[in-house]
């Protein structure tokens, strides 16, 4: 085999040779090289500019298109049907982005943004979203100009810096020290939060919310819990006929006859009340009818025993977690007590919160200490529905609920996000009562003095921070959109009044002018704006630092579900 191709059985064919060679090498056309010879096959890889930056701000931007025409009180309502066919009409942009699910990687992070705002603060969550799309709708057109990335996320840290700095001028002097209990300082505090879910029906919501919140307020306000203030929907009837109960409202009538007691004692058995089965298995041999009728008559005896031990200690409220016995129930009528059925563990840990009680896990005489008190418990008809009222008076930190009335499920819905809103701005103002001028006049200053900054900077991060000024042009445009008017007129207007020094100037949107707010009493709190701006600028600035998106090949093999979802809590 002179002359032959070591390792081919050849002689110097080349035809032959190439075309064995190919197989062998599966085609030379097929040979990866660059990235791919790296990676397994199906991975997705953008990188460049064009590919993965731009692509990614254009991602953030589609969401928060979505959340920003919801922005402010004349925000449009959104149709949302997610994945398990539940309906949701709703302007609140926390509902919106948990419920679309957002797949692509860049708007996820602006989610993360939104959701870290919603469970530090529980309200500006819209304009958190809204804002870093705004920033990185004009990072595109930085970068489109020219400038680096990593110039621009100089720029837009600079400027964060700079607004923290400006925000904590702006603030309203005097609005540190609040006392948490005075119902007007509250109110006028939590009007622009619920306002922006509920406008229009804001003076009737806030004194109610207002009110269940003081009510649950413990001695040191720092210490507010936001699962203290429940809310019970009730189809029928308006947002009028709406009432703060201090205490609870159980769904579910009473099990039994008796249906109202006043000042009792109460025992909370979590296992149920019922006769158990035994621990051990055993057989029973019985050889005549005598025999049969005792056997019956000792479980009678034995439950009629607990029951009355129950009732023997003062209780005259029975509250089970679980099943009540038919045989149970028989005696605990003989012996004159109530009997609620509570089946969620949630509202049985509140109920045993409500009333002091401590929960025991099977029938037996429970310690006096074990006891709760409550002022009454009845039940009565509200709109057709039959539901439990707990009452607790003179309780100080216990529980209150607001009971909504409306006339459709979501709009019930709705209402409930409102309060939810209100109650954990109120526990924000327990932790930092100062407030900035609402209805964008605190966005407009913010944008002025920043443009101002970006004067006095050098270097190619001045852009970025004018640039970043010019965002917050996006709140009183918006705003002003949202209700229908010119927002350039506005805009415009508003940048003269506050060049002249009016720094509280801002959009009366019933009347569709500019106008001092302190007048109007339109107030944010300074810690949902701090937190909302920050988090939008952190976001923005992570989405602007990848510049690579490298994606495995996803995984083959069945879809997993997502785990079940909690019951309604």
């Amino acid at each position: 085999m002179a002359g032959s191709i070591p390792g081919f059985g050849f002689k110097k064919d080349p035809e032959a040779y190439s075309a064995k060679a190919r197989s062998y090498c599966g085609g030379f056309s097929m040979l990866p090289y660059g990235i791919q010879s790296m990676l397994k096959e199906g991975h997705r890889h953008l990188s460049g500019l064009d590919e993965a930056v731009l692509k990614n701000i254009d991602a953030c931007n589609q969401l928060s298109t979505i959340t920003r025409t919801s922005l402010g009180p004349n925000g449009m309502n959104k149709m949302v049907i997610n994945h398990l066919d539940k309906l949701f009409v709703t302007n609140d942009a926390a509902t919106i982005v948990n419920e679309l699910e957002v797949q692509h990687p860049a708007a996820k992070i602006l989610v993360l943004a939104g959701k870290a705002q919603q469970e530090e603060i529980g309200d500006g969550a819209n304009l958190t979203v809204s804002f870093a799309g705004e920033l990185l709708q004009n990072a595109e057109e930085l970068i489109r100009m020219g400038l680096h990335p990593s110039e621009i996320i100089i720029g837009y840290t600079k400027a964060i810096n700079k607004t923290v700095e400006i925000l904590e001028e702006l603030v309203e002097e005097g609005s540190e020290n609040m006392n948490v209990r005075n119902k007007d300082e509250v109110i006028s505090r939590m009007r622009s939060s619920i306002a922006s879910k509920q406008f229009g029906q804001e003076d009737k919501l806030c004194p109610l919310v207002a009110e269940a919140c003081i009510q649950v307020c413990p001695k040191n306000p720092a210490n507010f819990n936001v699962d203290n203030v429940r809310v019970a929907k009730l189809l029928g009837g308006g947002l009028h006929d709406s009432i703060v109960v201090r205490g609870m409202v159980l769904k579910t009538d009473a099990v039994g006859t008796i249906k109202r007691v006043e000042k009792a004692k109460v025992a909370v058995f979590a296992g149920g009340v019922d006769t158990t089965a035994t621990e051990t298995k055993g057989t029973v041999l019985i050889h005549n009818a005598e025999q049969l009728e005792n056997y019956a008559k000792t479980e009678e005896a034995k439950v009629e025993e607990l029951i009355k031990a129950v009732a023997d200690s003062g209780a005259k409220v029975i509250v089970s977690g679980s099943a009540v016995g038919e045989m149970a129930l028989h005696f605990c009528e003989r012996y004159k007590l109530m009997v609620l059925k509570i089946s969620s563990k949630f509202e049985l840990r509140r109920f045993c919160r409500t009333t002091g009680a401590v929960g025991l896990l099977k029938l037996s005489q429970p310690d006096p200490d074990d006891l709760g008190y409550v002022d009454s418990v009845s039940v009565e008809e509200l709109g057709g529905a039959r539901v439990t009222i707990v009452k607790n008076e003179q309780g100080g930190n216990s529980v209150s609920t607001v009971v909504l009335r409306g006339s459709t499920d979501s709009i019930l819905d709705d209402l409930e996000r409102a309060v939810d809103d209100g109650v954990n701005s109120y526990k924000a103002m327990c932790r930092d009562s100062r407030i900035v001028p609402g209805a964008a006049a605190t966005e407009i200053e913010l944008a002025r003095r920043l443009k101002e900054f970006s004067f006095k900077e050098t270097g190619l991060d001045q852009y970025a921070i004018a640039k970043f000024a010019e965002s917050f042009e996006m709140i009183p445009k918006t705003l002003a959109e949202n209700a229908g008017l010119n927002a350039i007129e506005i805009i415009s207007s508003l940048y003269a009044e506050h060049a002249s020094g009016n720094t509280k100037v801002g959009i009366d949107l019933e009347e569709g002018v500019c106008k001092d707010i302190s007048t109007v009493n339109i107030w944010d709190l300074y810690i949902t704006k701090f937190f909302a701006l920050k988090y939008a600028a952190d976001a923005a600035c992570t989405v602007l630092r990848v510049d690579q998106i490298i994606m495995a090949k996803p995984a083959g093999g069945p879809k997993r579900d997502p785990p079940a979802g909690m019951d309604e809590d």
